[in-house]
């Protein structure tokens, strides 16, 4: 399972709020909520995080292996 708890401990130490990803990456409230909820989101969209926060993969996403 991919979470995105470290995207928001990244937006806080960059000063970014989800409204700034919605107005500066064009990232829709939609995806904001699939984000929180750890839910599937496309390739491009994390190409975007990364993008405007200038930052690696890992410091917005981290997997954790699913419980068996």
């Amino acid at each position: 399972m991919i979470i995105f708890d470290n995207l928001w401990k990244t937006m806080k130490e960059k000063g970014i709020s989800t409204y700034a990803l919605r107005e500066k990456c064009g990232i829709d409230s939609k995806t904001v909520r699939r984000l929180k909820a750890n839910e599937n989101i496309e390739t491009k969209t994390l190409n975007k995080l990364c993008s405007l926060l200038d930052c690696k993969l890992e410091d917005i996403a981290e997997y954790i292996k699913d419980k068996e």
